[in-house]
């Protein structure tokens, strides 16, 4: 019933990005993190190789990959650039609800344009005052006979200001909570939707995160996903769907730790020595490998559960939890074997320490989730 053999395929899949993430992600991730550069050429060439959209159903121009799938590659890609990363599954994301809650049109429509070209899309969930909290939203929708009316502000929205649809979640009601929240595919050049300004991040600057702003913003009946007041569930089960990418990411940055301590341990010398042979140096890479062994299991086995179609909330969020902490841990470690160097721009160590930290905050904090596995082991 167990194993932990890859298939061929899955190991041509790491190969291809492993390659990629190689030859042309970390030469580069660097320079696009200092200038915040957006890394539109990367996903242009991840496209073609089918690195991106992987979730997204082949039927509809998609890769077609199950979620353990999508995993492997996103661990791969992380390795190289956690911004790259975010951007990459950034449109997974955006895409989720509509893989979710879709009718045929809506999905022929939008889920198509993304495997017809390299463009994206965003999931426009947070605001100024809402993150933690979805069902505290106060982005409104009003019906004006065939078409409903969007006012409000979004937040920290990944890849916004080059997406060409969102999925965004809004409420008629505020005081309904989530059982006034629902979900719609909002074209970005609708006449109303505007972006706003881009934050200027401590991490994962190739990753571009913005606000959108919603002034009377007109969308057809067509645009709801699913039924009113269904919103607020789309959102809690595409969040369930995204953990597992969030511990891929973190696997991938625990590793790179990993690795360039160890590099750096074989060749520093301190006291006439290889820094690996001191005793306090070799306990932090072995806790590395230790939060490496575990985060992976726990992210192969959230994975694994999607793609039986038994998601468990619980062991996502578990591995999203615990990647998180484990990767903050790990390049905090990698800062310290590197000591002074591990300070500066000139070791990859700092960047993915800064990188790490995000990863304990969006979809949802390493708090936030503690909170949905109590509740679970609880019975509520």
């Amino acid at each position: 019933m167990y194993g932990f053999q890859s298939t061929e395929e899955q190991q041509a899949l790491v190969d291809t990005a492993r390659r990629f993430t190689r030859e042309k992600i970390i030469p580069v991730a660097a320079r696009l993190d200092e200038h915040e550069e957006f890394p539109l050429e990367l996903f242009k060439e991840a496209h073609a190789l089918g690195l991106a959209n992987g979730e997204v159903p082949a039927e509809y121009g998609g890769v077609g990959l199950g979620c353990l799938d999508h995993c492997l590659i996103l661990e791969e890609i992380a390795y190289g650039c956690a911004g790259i990363k975010t951007t990459l599954a950034g449109n997974n994301l955006g895409a989720m609800p509509v893989m979710l809650a879709g009718n045929d049109e809506q999905k022929a429509k939008y889920l198509g344009m993304l495997g017809a070209e390299p463009c994206f899309a965003a999931y426009a969930c947070s605001e100024p005052d809402a993150g933690s909290d979805v069902a505290g939203i106060s982005t409104r929708y009003e019906r004006h006979g065939d078409e409903f009316v969007l006012n409000g502000q979004k937040r920290w929205i990944t890849n916004a200001n080059h997406a060409r649809w969102f999925t965004v979640l809004a409420t008629r009601d505020r005081s309904l909570r989530h059982k006034g929240i629902a979900m719609f595919v909002v074209d970005a050049d609708t006449p109303g939707v505007k972006i706003g300004r881009r934050e200027n991040k401590l991490g994962m600057r190739a990753s571009h995160t913005c606000d959108i702003l919603f002034e009377d913003a007109r969308i057809p009946r067509s645009a709801l996903l699913g039924a009113e007041g269904e919103g607020f569930k789309i959102a809690m089960r595409t969040f369930d769907r995204s953990r597992p990418w969030i511990a891929a990411g973190c696997a991938g940055l625990i590793r790179r730790a990993l690795d360039e301590s160890r590099a750096y341990a074989l060749e520093r010398k301190t006291f006439g020595e290889p820094i690996a042979r001191h005793q306090a140096v070799q306990f932090m890479i072995a806790e590395m490998a230790i939060r490496y062994e575990a985060t992976r299991l726990l992210l192969l086995k959230a994975a694994w559960l999607v793609d039986q179609g038994t998601l468990d909330a619980t062991v996502s969020a578990c591995a999203k939890a615990f990647g998180a902490d484990a990767a903050m841990a790990s390049t905090t470690d990698a800062i310290q074997i590197f000591g002074g160097y591990g300070y500066t721009k000139e070791y990859p160590v700092e960047k993915l320490f800064r990188d790490a930290k995000l990863m304990q905050i969006y979809e949802g904090t390493s708090q936030i989730q503690r909170v949905v596995i109590a509740r679970s082991i609880l019975g509520r």
